[in-house]
């Protein structure tokens, strides 16, 4: 089972994805792999904290396992355990122009046996960056996003740590491959 957890900044996403992560193992008797994407600036103190933060909420009982590059992900998701990748948009904008392997992607969800818990950032409720990339980020990462709530068994939207079940998507092939 793949699940896709939306929201904003400090939404309350990471922590209800990783509720759903622990009750999923649980109810399967596996462990936990959170999967970190980040890659963190030592310069930016901010930064740091936020990942400290996430790193004192993980039970002891999970393994961390961190993305070195982008292409890492594959490797990192290829467990009998349940994962939790956090977060996509970290991920993606490891790549050159946030162009992702959309095959690669689709290969580590079909091969999954184990539940599968992704999230990823909302931008598009967002206040809209002005500069060039961050425009091009923003079309990237709801592009990217619609691509894998189409493909998800479940889609969850946290607002002010509030989960809403979304429904269907509404397009077929949201990057238009």
């Amino acid at each position: 089972m793949l699940t896709l957890v939306l929201g904003g900044t400090r939404s309350g996403k990471s922590r209800y994805a990783e509720r759903l992560a622990a009750d999923a193992a649980e109810q399967s008797g596996l462990g936990v792999r959170y999967v970190a994407t980040a890659e963190v600036d030592p310069s930016d103190a901010g930064h740091r904290d936020r990942v400290a933060a996430h790193r004192a909420r993980r039970p002891a009982s999970w393994t961390t396992a961190e993305c070195g590059s982008p292409a890492d992900l594959p490797r990192l998701v290829r467990t009998e355990q349940v994962v939790l990748v956090d977060s996509i948009g970290s991920w993606m904008v490891r790549y050159p122009d946030f162009r992702v392997d959309l095959d690669a992607l689709d290969a580590l969800w079909r091969d999954r046996q184990a539940p599968t818990v992704l999230v990823s950032e909302e931008v598009g409720l967002a206040v809209h960056p002005q500069s060039a990339v961050g425009r091009r980020y923003v079309d990237a990462l709801g592009r990217l996003n619609e691509y894998l709530a189409a493909r998800a068994d479940r889609a969850v939207l946290v607002v002010a740590g509030r989960p809403m079940e979304l429904g269907p998507a509404a397009t077929v092939d949201p990057l238009g491959l």
